[in-house]
């Protein structure tokens, strides 16, 4: 059958019509990947030469995903095409280009964790506190910066930029970032967002020997998930699209041939520098250039009631690209929503249900999904899930790639191929310990600081004691002799001796506790993944990479995504965040924990672009859903270790009823303790306020005296006014904050979660 056949119309058309800039708007499963490939393949089949189409992606995985698909059309010439992330294909003309803007070919590229640890030692060398200047907070405040296109002297002159951190009792951001910036230079060294920001100071720089050869390269431009671009990136497109003519005029009739896909209401990450408005303005940008715009709104993953409930929702959003996703998979089963009177219950009627779908339903593990807005949700579902004896995975752990004893052992790697990396020198000069204290450190610091160079560099310079000395001595000989053998041993055989002779294989093998086990199989693994680096064939366009150093292994660790992760093959059920969630789909999804300051979140009340952003991660929670889609609230929940109540979300008042079962109705202002049962009256209008009605009480109200809440105790019999009789089986917490578990016989053995300061109980 020929591809084209399997697309509908508004498909086809997008898949089609090639020249000129392409905006596809894409609704949540409506064959994005698919129209994405086929356009591709169409523009190979149309005679268009593949090493001149560059696909930039956000995870590596979706780049293999795409040219595998596009090979089933078009065979081996999809080897040829340029594909990878953004910060993969960016890394690779940076190490072709590198040295026109400084830069050393063999650049290290540091993580989140190199980059804290370099600002740490600026916060410290300026007798700064390091509370109030914390890492974390000043790389998100560079990050930002870059993104921005905002360098350290731009920084320093924005007025606005410096009041904002004086007003986080940070003025010296300015400050830190300068000196962070001269430090990766003399290291030799690039963090994620230098990947963007070099690439762009490369373009700029070099308008006519690099940024014009690399326009002729690629005549054809497509980025996946648009939405997702920050500033930065979105400015490095429009350099690739930005011709000239041969007198340095713009030329305003060569095609823009790019194809831009997205979606603006699963815009998601604006806390990662994501901006909205790319693909919202990206329509304006280019119409002088012909642009043709297809909205993809047939969805074919979910059925009438999820995505009309996601429609609704969405519309609610101030700024958005009006659309209107349907479906033609019936109407299914309504929406479920769930009140309950404590994130306890919560979790008990989660997992509850989950087994009652696997039983009624078959569904398999690997059918469902539990998201929830913050990852320290999973506890309570975990609890629950166990109880079951439900096998379940939470996404979101620490990577492969950042455990200690792979992240010491790369660090030896990255400083052999440069001994300029101080981050990975700082984090191995004493490791395997050999008397090299943090004096030591400090002093080679300062020698580099005085005489303006870099850490390796001012070892010898350094006047130390005899016994530092021959330490420091012997580590530089070993490591001299590791680099001495980069051109003659490949990215395994050298990795194994640097892990054999450095001694870190020996201090690993002499634990032999589960989790000194555990980093010895870890290490074996990082040697397992070299191994397989080296004797996998590798294309990047037209160029066949043969090139197997520890060089070009430590660039695809370093540009390794989260989404790249493995999973294992186990039947789970899945617990992420929605954040996590976003390109996945499930049979069976749980969106949990739905009350106002959890989702939406807090930190969004008062602004109109953060609830926008937190509705369109609803919408993205909703869309996950295949056939079944279960809302979830609670009353009270834990909140930094004391009880709240809460109230639900104002989303779920943006659902029509129809769509809607099996609920309790919304109390939008509560006013019942939690000892209080929920009570049921039907539908009200649209989520409207609900009338209480008078409770049926199983207890003589006339005789009922209660016990002084402190004197309750667990295996004692009590008596309630409104569920009767009932046994206490379990307290937990301290002091006002103790709650009670209570089986109630007279309403059907039903456990209820009880705190006790608000609870009328009476001692039987």
């Amino acid at each position: 059958m020929n591809y084209l056949d399997s697309l509908n119309d508004v498909q086809r058309e997008a898949v089609t019509s090639i020249e000129g800039p392409v905006l596809i708007v894409a609704g949540p499963g409506s064959g994005k990947t698919r129209v994405l490939t086929y356009r591709i393949a169409h523009l190979i089949k149309s005679g268009v030469a593949p090493w001149e189409i560059l696909s930039l992606t956000f995870t590596n995985k979706a780049a293999r995903e795409m040219k595998s698909r596009i090979s089933s059309v078009v065979g081996n010439k999809a080897d040829k095409i340029w594909a990878g992330t953004f910060h993969s294909v960016f890394a690779k003309i940076l190490r072709i280009e590198a040295e026109k803007i400084g830069y050393p070919s063999n650049f290290s590229i540091y993580d989140t964790q190199d980059t804290q640890s370099v600002i740490s030692g600026i916060v410290k060398s300026m007798n700064l506190d390091g509370k109030v200047y914390s890492s974390s907070a000043i790389r998100s405040r560079i990050s930002s910066a870059k993104s921005q296109l905002i360098t350290p002297k731009a920084y320093s002159a924005n007025e606005e930029l410096i009041a904002q951190d004086r007003m986080s009792k940070r003025p010296r951001v300015h400050e830190i970032y300068k000196k962070y910036v001269d430090k990766c230079a003399k290291a030799g060294a690039m963090d994620f967002d230098d990947l963007l920001l070099q690439l762009f100071r490369l373009f700029y720089q070099n308008p006519d020997n690099v940024l014009e050869k690399y326009q002729r390269k690629f005549k054809h431009l497509l980025v996946d998930e648009f939405q997702d671009t920050n500033h930065l990136q979105y400015a490095i497109l429009k350099k690739f699209m930005d011709y000239k003519l041969q007198d340095g005029t713009k030329d305003p009739y060569t095609p823009r041939n790019i194809t831009v896909v997205g979606d603006d209401a699963q815009s998601i990450y604006a806390f990662r520098g994501a901006t909205i408005d790319n693909i919202l303005d990206f329509e304006k940008d280019y119409k002088p250039f012909g642009i043709k715009v297809f909205k993809l709104e047939q969805n074919y993953r979910s059925t009438d009631h999820i995505v009309q409930a996601a429609n609704e929702v969405i519309s609610n959003n101030e700024k958005q690209i009006p659309k209107k996703i349907w479906s033609n998979k019936g109407d299914g089963k309504k929406i479920q929503l769930i009140r309950t009177m404590s994130d306890g219950e919560e979790g008990r009627r989660v997992a509850d249900l989950i087994l009652e779908q696997k039983t009624r339903l078959h569904l398999s593990n690997s059918d469902i999904a539990i998201l929830y807005r913050t990852n320290a949700q999973s506890r309570i579902f975990e609890e629950y899930l166990r109880r079951q004896n439900l096998n379940y995975k939470i996404f979101g752990g620490q990577s492969f790639y950042q455990r200690k004893e792979v992240k010491d052992l790369t660090a030896y790697l990255r400083l052999v191929v440069n001994p300029k990396d101080e981050e990975a020198l700082k984090r191995v000069i004493n490791y395997p310990k050999r008397g090299i204290g943090k004096s030591t450190v400090d002093k080679i610091v300062e020698t580099a600081n005085q005489i303006g160079t870099h850490m390796w560099a001012a070892i010898p310079h350094t006047k130390l004691p005899a016994r530092a000395s021959k330490a420091l001595s012997d580590f530089m000989k070993m490591i001299n002799g590791f680099s001495a053998k980069l051109g003659t041993l490949d990215a395994f055989e050298l990795a194994s001796t640097i892990a054999r002779k450095s001694k870190i294989i020996d201090i690993l093998k002499a634990d032999n506790s589960p989790e000194g086990q555990s980093r010895q199989e870890n290490i074996s693994a990082l040697l397992d993944g070299i191994k397989d680096f080296t004797e996998t064939d590798e294309q990047i366009g037209d160029i066949q990479v043969d090139d197997k150093s520890l060089s070009s292994f430590l660039q695809t660790i370093a540009l390794h995504t989260d989404q790249d992760e493995e999973t294992d093959e186990s039947e789970y059920i899945t617990l992420m965040s929605v954040h996590a969630a976003k390109g996945l789909e499930f049979k069976s999804v749980f969106v949990v924990g739905l009350e106002d300051d959890l989702f939406p979140s807090f930190m969004s009340k008062n602004d109109l672009n953060g609830m926008d952003e937190e509705r369109r991660l609803f919408y993205v929670a909703i869309t996950r859903a295949e056939e079944l889609l279960t809302l979830t609230y609670s009353d009270s929940r834990y909140r930094f270790g004391k009880m709240k109540f809460q109230n639900p979300s104002q989303f779920l008042e943006e659902i029509s009823p129809e769509h809607i079962e099996s609920f309790s109705p919304i109390v939008t202002k509560r006013r019942a303790p939690i000892d209080e049962a929920p009570i049921s009256s039907g539908i009200q209008g649209n989520f409207s306020r609900v009338q209480r009605h008078a409770p049926v009480l199983l207890a003589d109200p006339s005789t009922f005296r209660p016990s002084p809440s402190s004197q309750i105790e667990i295996g004692m019999n009590i008596l309630h006014l409104k569920f009767g009789k009932g046994k206490v089986t379990n307290i937990d917490g301290n002091n006002d904050n103790r709650v009670a578990t209570i089986k109630f016989e007279q309403i059907g053995d039903v456990e209820k979660r009880i705190m006790l300061k608000f609870a009328k109980l009476q001692i039987l």
